[in-house]
C-alpha cells in the first residue's frame, strides 16, 4: 500500500478548526469563550455556573463588598491554596444577600455591592446596591491553549470607562495613573532600569480604580507571568490575564483608596510592628571592607553627629561569596567587631543571596545537596546558573522542609556573632551571562504539595525566601522582631520583610520615580519600603542628593546604597580591578561625601526623621493592625482634580502631613497645590492660604515643603543618635489649631519583642477642637505599657486669640508664647487641657 505524503511543516501556528490533517504546523490553538448558561447552582455563599461548552465559573461571596471570581475553561479546578492569601483571613458573612433570576442575568446582591452574571455567555458586570454600574465586562473571559503549550493565557478583558482612574501594580515606574498603558508582572534582575522599564523586581497583580467617587479594588491571584492592559492595545478595554493557571481574582469596593488598600490587606495580611531601630537612619554601600573601613565609618556618624542606627555589609563581607561565611582576612573576628558596632549604637545587616556556591567542600552547598533541597530541571538534573560565585545551586523554597532547612542557616550570623539584620538579594531569582536573566521554565518546584515548573513558581520564589529567612529568625530569637529586607515579591509578601526599589539611578528623573514607586507600594499594600537613597548607579551631585534624603526622610526603609567602583549590578565582579579603582576614587556616598552645605542639610533632614519617629511608628503600628498605608498619593485626594495630575510625587505621610518633594535642580518657587481645608506650614507654624487651591511657596535647600492639616497633633521625640541611645526624657506635642474635632493617635511600647502582644503597650487619642474663644484638647489612654517620661511639651500654632488662661484638669498652670505659639508643660497623664 502506498504511504499517504505528508506535506512540508508550514512556520505558522492556526486554529483547531482550520487544521488540515495532512499538515504539519508550528503550533495549533484553540481559544475557549463560554456561551450560554447550562446550568446554575447556589450553595451558601458560593454560585457555580457551567456553560453549553463546558467552562466554568465560581464565584464566592465574601462580604457584602468583596466577592471572589473564579474562571475554568478546561480540567480540573486548582486546589485552594494561595501563597498571597494571609492564612489568617476569614471571609465574612454578607449582610443582605440574596440570588435572583431574571430573563438575561443572575443577580448576585449584598447590601453593598451587586454582581450580574449574563447567561448569554457568563459575562460578570459589578454595580453598587443602587444599580450604579461601577465595571462591567466587554468580551469577558477567554481562555486560550495550544498543543506545545497547553492552556498558556486565560485573562478577562473588560469595559475601559474613559471617566475611570486606574493606580496601583505595585513595583511599576512612569505616571501613578496607568491608563493608556500595558505592564507586566514577571519578577525581573533590572539593574539601572528607566523610568518605563517594566517588568521590575516584584509581582502585585492589585490595581485600585476610581470611577465617579466610587473606589474599588481588583486582585488577580496568579502566580504565573500575567499583564493588566489598560486600554494601550484596545483604547476601550482594559485586560487583564496570565500565562497559564487558572483566572481567579478579587473585586471588591471601599469609600477610599483607603478603604480598598485595607480590604487588600485582610486578604493578604499585614506586616508586624516594625522595631523602632529599623525606622532609623540606614547607611549601606557596596561593599564596606575591611573592618577597619567599617568601623571608620561608624566613628564618622558618631564624630559629626549625624544620627544612624545601621551599618550593612554587601557580599564583600563572605568568603568567596558564599552565603553564612565570613571574610577572615577582612573580618577575622565577626562577633567582636558587631559587639563593637553595636556599643556605639550600630545595628549590622548583612546580605544574603540564595544561590548556593557548588563547591563540595562548603558546608551549605554539601548538606543541601545530601540533603536534595536544591531546585532541579525537570529532566532531573541540578538547576546550577551563574550568580557571584559563578555556579550556584538553588533551593526550592516552596518545600516546607527546605524553609525549616533555610532557617536554620542563620544561627551562626544571628544568635552566635549577634548580626541584627538580614538583607535578601538576587531572589527574583537572578542568573548572571543569560539574557533570560533567570530560571529556565524546565525547572520544577515543589509547590508545597503541587508540584510545578518555573513559570508558575518564578514569581513567588523571593517571597518564599524571605517567608523562610522570617521564620527561622523568630525561632532563633523568639523574643526579637526580625529584620528582613527583600527585592522580589509576590502579593502578600508584606507579611516578610521590608523592600526597596533596586538598583536605580543617581539622577533627578530617578529621584521623582522613588517618590511614585514607594506610593504606589504603599497602596499595593506594602509600606514598608524606600529607595537607595542617592542612587545605586553612577554618582548624586550635592543638591540631589540633598534632595533625595529630604524626600527619604518619609519612607518606612531610610538606607543610602551605593554601588562604588563597581561595573555592573547584574554582572560577575572583577575583584582586583574593582579594589584598584577603590584605592584611586572611592566615589563616596556618606551624607558627609558632598561638601559642608550638603552635610549640613542632610544631617537636619536625618535629624527630622529622628523627630517624627513616635510619629511615623504610630503609623506602623495602625499598618501592622488595619493595613492601611503609611504613603498616600496626593492623586488619590481627588482623581478628578485636575490641580493634583502633575504632582504625581507629592504624598501624605498618615492623615496629617502632606510632602511635596524637590525632583528638579535649581528650583525657587513652586506652585503647591493643597486639598480643601485649613493647612499650616509644618517648619514655622504658619497658617497658609490658597488662591484657586495653589500656594505660591518659596524653595530653599534646607527644606522641603511640608504642611500640616488643620486640628492635627504631630508627636516628635528630642533627638538622638540612634534609637537606644537613651529613652526618650520627653514628648513634644505639635498642635495646629483647628475647629473640627479631630483625634490625632501616639502608640508607643518597647520599641522591639513581643510584649505588646500582651497589652504591654500605650495607645493614646488626642482629641483636638477649637472656636474664636477657646481651645481644648483630651487624652484618653489604652494599654498598661509605662511611657520613660513624665511630661509633655505642648506647642500649640494658630490659636486665633488671646490667651488668658491655660488649665489642665481643672488646675492653671504657666504658659508662654513663642514664635507665634503657645507653649506649655504638662504631666504625660493629663485627661483634659483648656484654653481660654
Amino acid at each position: 500500500m502506498k504511504k499517504k505524503a505528508v506535506k512540508t511543516p508550514e512556520r505558522s501556528i492556526v486554529p483547531f478548526a482550520d487544521i488540515d490533517v495532512s499538515t504539519r504546523y508550528e503550533d495549533a490553538y484553540e481559544i475557549f469563550r463560554p456561551d450560554r448558561l447550562k446550568s446554575f447552582i447556589q450553595e451558601g455563599y458560593e454560585c457555580f455556573f457551567t456553560s453549553e461548552n463546558g467552562i466554568e465559573l465560581r464565584i464566592h461571596v465574601q462580604g457584602d463588598q468583596l466577592f471572589r471570581i473564579r474562571y475554568k475553561a478546561r480540567g480540573a479546578w486548582e486546589r485552594a491554596f494561595s501563597y498571597a492569601l494571609d492564612p489568617a483571613y476569614i471571609t465574612a458573612k454578607p449582610s443582605g444577600y440574596e440570588v435572583e433570576e431574571f430573563p438575561d442575568y443572575i443577580a448576585i446582591t449584598t447590601a453593598k455591592l451587586q454582581c450580574h452574571v449574563q447567561k448569554k455567555c457568563l459575562k460578570v458586570d459589578f454595580l453598587d446596591s443602587r444599580g450604579k454600574k461601577i465595571l462591567k465586562s466587554r468580551k469577558g473571559f477567554q481562555g486560550y491553549s495550544t498543543i506545545l503549550k497547553g492552556m498558556c493565557d486565560v485573562s478577562i478583558d473588560l469595559k475601559l470607562d474613559s471617566k475611570a482612574s486606574y493606580f496601583g501594580l505595585g513595583d511599576k515606574g512612569g505616571s501613578l495613573r496607568l491608563n493608556g498603558r500595558r505592564f507586566e508582572n514577571w519578577n525581573t534582575d533590572a539593574y539601572a532600569y528607566d523610568v518605563d522599564t517594566d517588568p521590575l523586581y516584584k509581582t502585585i497583580p492589585f490595581t485600585v480604580g476610581h470611577r465617579k467617587g466610587q473606589w474599588f479594588g481588583l486582585f488577580l491571584d496568579n502566580t504565573y507571568r500575567s499583564y493588566f492592559d489598560f486600554g494601550q492595545t484596545i483604547p476601550k478595554s482594559f485586560q487583564f490575564g496570565a500565562h497559564g493557571g487558572e483566572l481567579n481574582y478579587y473585586f471588591f469596593t471601599g469609600e477610599s483608596s483607603n478603604a480598598v488598600s485595607r480590604t487588600y490587606a485582610s486578604l493578604t495580611g499585614k506586616p508586624e510592628l516594625p522595631a523602632m531601630w529599623m525606622l532609623g537612619f540606614h547607611q549601606c554601600r557596596w561593599s564596606y571592607y575591611p573592618e577597619s573601613r567599617l568601623m571608620e565609618i561608624a566613628a564618622e556618624f558618631r564624630k559629626r553627629k549625624i544620627p544612624c542606627d545601621a551599618l550593612y555589609l554587601d557580599i564583600d563581607y563572605m568568603d568567596g561569596y558564599r552565603c553564612f561565611t565570613w571574610d577572615k582576612a577582612h573580618f577575622p573576628d565577626p562577633k567582636k567587631m558587631v559587639q563593637n558596632l553595636e556599643e556605639k549604637g550600630f545595628k549590622t545587616v548583612v546580605m544574603i543571596d540564595p544561590g548556593i556556591k557548588v563547591d563540595p567542600d562548603y558546608p551549605v552547598y554539601a548538606e543541601g545537596l545530601k540533603l536534595d533541597y536544591f531546585c532541579r530541571r525537570t529532566n532531573g538534573d541540578l538547576m546550577i546558573g551563574p550568580v557571584w560565585p559563578d555556579n550556584c545551586a538553588f533551593p526550592d523554597f516552596t518545600r516546607e522542609e527546605v524553609r525549616d532547612w533555610w532557617g536554620k542557616q542563620y544561627r551562626e550570623l544571628y544568635e552566635r556573632q549577634g548580626v541584627h539584620g538580614f538583607w535578601n538579594d538576587m531572589n527574583e531569582p537572578a542568573v548572571f551571562k543569560i539574557n533570560h536573566k533567570t530560571f529556565p521554565d524546565a525547572v520544577g518546584h515543589y509547590y508545597d504539595g503541587s508540584p510545578t515548573d518555573h513559570r508558575k513558581a518564578h514569581n513567588i520564589y523571593g517571597q518564599q525566601m524571605v517567608r523562610a529567612t522570617q521564620s527561622g529568625l523568630k525561632e532563633i530569637k523568639p523574643g526579637k522582631r526580625p529584620l528582613v529586607i527583600t527585592r522580589a515579591t509576590y502579593a502578600g509578601g508584606q507579611r516578610f520583610s521590608f523592600g526597596w526599589t533596586g538598583d536605580n539611578i543617581a539622577s533627578w528623573e530617578h529621584l521623582k520615580l522613588a517618590s511614585t514607586q514607594c506610593q504606589r507600594m504603599s497602596l499595593s499594600g506594602f509600606s514598608l519600603i524606600g529607595s537607595d537613597i542617592g542612587g545605586f548607579v553612577d554618582v548624586p551631585d550635592a543638591e540631589l542628593m540633598t534632595r533625595w534624603v529630604q524626600l527619604a526622610v518619609f519612607h518606612p526603609f531610610f538606607r543610602i546604597h551605593s554601588m562604588g567602583n563597581n561595573v555592573d549590578g547584574a554582572a560577575g565582579a572583577e575583584s582586583e580591578l574593582i579594589k584598584e579603582q577603590e584605592r584611586i576614587n572611592r566615589l563616596d556616598q556618606e551624607p558627609w561625601s558632598f561638601g559642608e552645605k550638603a552635610e549640613k542639610h542632610i544631617r537636619k533632614a536625618i535629624e527630622l526623621r529622628y523627630r517624627l519617629l513616635p510619629y511615623l511608628y504610630t503609623l506602623c503600628q495602625k499598618l501592622a493592625t488595619d493595613g492601611s498605608p503609611i504613603l498616600r498619593s496626593l492623586v488619590l485626594e481627588n482623581p478628578d482634580e485636575a490641580l493634583y495630575a502633575d504632582w504625581d510625587e507629592a504624598f501624605f505621610v498618615g492623615d496629617h502631613l502632606l510632602v511635596f518633594p524637590i525632583c528638579e535642580a535649581s528650583i525657587t518657587t513652586l506652585s503647591l497645590p493643597l486639598p480643601s481645608g485649613d493647612w499650616y506650614n509644618y517648619h514655622n507654624g504658619q497658617a497658609v492660604k490658597t488662591e484657586a487651591g495653589l500656594l505660591l511657596h518659596p524653595v530653599k535647600m534646607g527644606t522641603i515643603p511640608i504642611f500640616v492639616r488643620a486640628g492635627a497633633l504631630i508627636p516628635h521625640y528630642p533627638l538622638r543618635q540612634f534609637t537606644s541611645e537613651a529613652p526618650p526624657d520627653h514628648l513634644k506635642l505639635q498642635a495646629y489649631f483647628g475647629t473640627d474635632k479631630m483625634e490625632s493617635r501616639v502608640y508607643e511600647d518597647q520599641g522591639d519583642g513581643y510584649e505588646y502582644q500582651k497589652g504591654k503597650y500605650l495607645q493614646r487619642t488626642f482629641t483636638q477642637q477649637g472656636s474664636n474663644k477657646s481651645w481644648s484638647l483630651l487624652q484618653s489612654r489604652e494599654g498598661v505599657f509605662s511611657e520613660p517620661y513624665s511630661e509633655i511639651h505642648l506647642e500649640l500654632a494658630g490659636l486665633p486669640f488671646a490667651p488668658k488662661q491655660v488649665e489642665i484638669d481643672g488646675r492653671s498652670v504657666e504658659f508662654k508664647e513663642l514664635d507665634k505659639r503657645l507653649v506649655c508643660r504638662l504631666s504625660s497623664a493629663f485627661k483634659k487641657l483648656e484654653i481660654q
